[in-house]
C-alpha cells in the first residue's frame, strides 16, 4: 500500500470555521467601520460541513445580495480548502451600521 493511501486526515471544526469566517470577510470586502469581523461556527460530520456565519453590515445596503455573496464564497472556499461539501450556509445579520448615525456620532461641523 502506498504511503498516500494509509491513515486519515481530520480537519477540526474550528479550522473550518476560520476558513468560513475569512471567506465571509472576502465576500463582504471588509468590515463596516466600528463593526466586528464575521465569525462562524461549523459542525462537520463525514466530510459534510454545516456552517453558520454571523456578519455585520453597513446600512443602507443590499442585504440580500451580500448574504448571497457570503453563502457562495463560504461554500466555494470550504470545498476548495477543506475538501468538504457544504449543503447549507446559514447567514445571520447581527447588526446594521448606519452611515447616517456614524456622521451624527462624530458631531456636525459648521
Amino acid at each position: 500500500m502506498a504511503a498516500g493511501e494509509r491513515g486519515a486526515t481530520t480537519i477540526a471544526d474550528r479550522v473550518v470555521a476560520k476558513i468560513a469566517a475569512q471567506a465571509a470577510r472576502e465576500a463582504l470586502g471588509g468590515v463596516p467601520a466600528g463593526g466586528a469581523a464575521p465569525h462562524a461556527t461549523v459542525t462537520v460530520h463525514h466530510d459534510i460541513a454545516h456552517v453558520r456565519v454571523g456578519i455585520e453590515l453597513d446600512y443602507p445596503s443590499d442585504i440580500g445580495g451580500q448574504c448571497r455573496a457570503v453563502r457562495h464564497q463560504v461554500t466555494q472556499r470550504v470545498r476548495a480548502l477543506a475538501g468538504m461539501e457544504v449543503p447549507e450556509v446559514v447567514v445571520r445579520v447581527e447588526e446594521l451600521h448606519s452611515v447616517h448615525s456614524r456622521g451624527a456620532a462624530q458631531g456636525r461641523i459648521r
